[in-house]
């Protein structure tokens, strides 16, 4: 049986130093090199390959749900949809994970029960799952809109999980760092400075891995988690003083820096492109070797918000830090203030009866 179109994405080939451009035809793998060792200018390669394919699918009518795959449905997805958002890279996460499942699935087999088995075999965090069927969602709906399917079903995902209020004290900080430092070389060549820069700003972690040496101003002490040309978008990303602790660490960094426009969070010059989670990664093994449980790279921004409220920081000061809006600061981090409901008690106090 041929195997499943996922649609064309970026692989790296450890014999020829590159990325390469990888789909499929009937079956068979295609490859295109794009040339380049970097994986950013590598996604620009992939983005104009996917802009020139685009104009090459077009449907041959709407179809029955049970005459349409899955695994064409997410890779017309790519083609025509992911390429113009901000963030392609998310959506080509998400239809990585879903693939191995879906892929020889036609769209009259999506129901409530699939998606639940989905759930059970991906193991991972519900919040993981509800992303990845997100995109199965929006995929169905595009080809739907689109004219390529008659119909197609609803997607069950697990329930929105409510905002994550796991924080660290600072000796679970502590003990994160120590674990973080006293890895295999490899990894604490990448993982405390990761680990560092999240604590001391509260940036996302994809801001953080994404982070090349031009958005840190050494002379001026600012650091911009915006990068030149990219979309706004829902997760906005700070641009805001180096904290002094965390200037000494930059600093020290830079001085073995692979080149001024490299990476922050590297290894050997190429970007990390992901350290895990409370379960897996890098991340996972640090916080396994802390003793600690329910931790992941969010909750470091987390913390950050936290220690901020606790140390008696305004929630307008918070918000702009770490790039959110007021009401999410407010119901993240306004029970942690010193003053919180102050205002309300002494208004309260005066009250004529």
């Amino acid at each position: 049986m041929p195997r499943p179109n996922g649609g064309p994405r970026l692989k790296w080939l450890q014999k020829r130093n590159y990325y390469y451009v990888v789909w499929y035809e009937a079956g068979r793998e295609r490859l295109r090199s794009t040339g380049t060792a970097d994986r950013e200018q590598a996604e620009n390669v992939l983005e104009d390959f996917l802009r020139e394919r685009r104009f090459s699918v077009s449907p041959a009518g709407p179809r029955s749900p049970k005459a349409c795959s899955v695994a064409e449905v997410l890779d017309l997805y790519a083609q025509q949809h992911a390429t113009g958002v901000a963030d392609p890279a998310r959506i080509g996460h998400a239809i990585s994970a879903l693939l191995p499942f879906w892929g020889s699935s036609n769209v009259a087999e999506v129901s409530r029960a699939s998606c639940q088995r989905y759930a059970m075999e991906r193991e991972r965090a519900p919040a993981t799952v509800r992303r990845e069927l997100t995109t199965l969602r929006a995929a169905l709906k595009f080809a739907h809109r689109e004219g390529y399917v008659t119909s197609v079903p609803s997607v069950w995902m697990p329930a929105k999980p409510e905002g994550k209020k796991r924080w660290l004290t600072k000796a679970e900080a502590a003990q994160l760092l120590n674990a973080a430092r006293t890895a295999r070389s490899a990894v604490r060549l990448y993982l405390p400075l990761f680990i560092l820069v999240s604590l001391y700003t509260g940036a996302r972690k994809e801001a953080i891995l994404s982070l090349r040496w031009d958005q840190v101003d050494f002379r001026r002490g600012r650091i911009n988690f915006n990068p030149p040309g990219r979309e706004a978008t829902s997760k906005g990303r700070a641009h805001i003083p180096i904290p002094d602790r965390l200037l000494t660490f930059l600093k020290l960094a830079w001085t073995r820096r692979a080149d001024n426009v490299g990476f922050v969070i590297h290894i050997g010059g190429k970007r990390v492109k992901d350290v895990g989670d409370a379960r897996h990664g890098s991340f996972g093994t640090a916080c396994r070797r802390a003793g600690l449980t329910d931790v992941t790279p969010h909750t470091l921004r987390h913390t950050c918000g936290t220690w901020m409220a606790q140390e008696g920081v305004d929630l307008w000061g918070i918000a702009g830090w770490l790039g959110q809006s007021y009401a999410t600061t407010a119901e993240m981090y306004a029970h942690h203030s010193p003053d919180y409901m102050e205002h309300a008690k002494r208004a309260a106090d005066r009250r004529q009866t």
